[in-house]
């Protein structure tokens, strides 16, 4: 599995990035996605996952200005920020795994990564 993320980028207090992961090698079955942030001297975290058939989870300080979403068909997974704050910066990962529910706490501890891309708020 291969995944490849982009959009990262600096921006200012208020603003809005979109993020993009593209996998490839990725077999039949259900694919739970999502995205983790990594801010310098501190553990990775989940932002926000969806499986296959919806239903997306959001970690709590994201609630409302984050928007996850992907495309089947193409093995996209997006990532809207909106109202970016300072400390949403980080190192943004794409993460995928064969799983069902699709839940932070699991893809965390066994998912497939991306090298990430890097997204700064000032």
């Amino acid at each position: 599995v291969q995944l490849v993320e982009s959009g990262g980028g600096s921006v200012q207090a208020g603003g809005s990035l979109r993020l993009s992961c593209v996998a490839s090698g990725l077999s039949d079955g259900d694919y739970c996605m999502g995205w983790f942030r990594q801010a310098p001297g501190k553990e990775r975290e989940g932002v926000a996952a969806v499986g296959v058939r919806g239903s997306p989870v959001y970690e709590d300080s994201v609630k409302g200005r984050f928007a996850i979403s992907r495309d089947n068909v193409k093995n996209a997974l997006y990532l809207q920020m909106d109202g970016l704050k300072p400390e949403d910066t980080g190192v943004y990962y794409c993460a995928a795994l064969q799983l069902s529910p699709c839940l932070l706490a699991p893809l965390k501890l066994l998912g497939h990564w991306g090298r990430g891309t890097q997204v700064t708020v000032s």
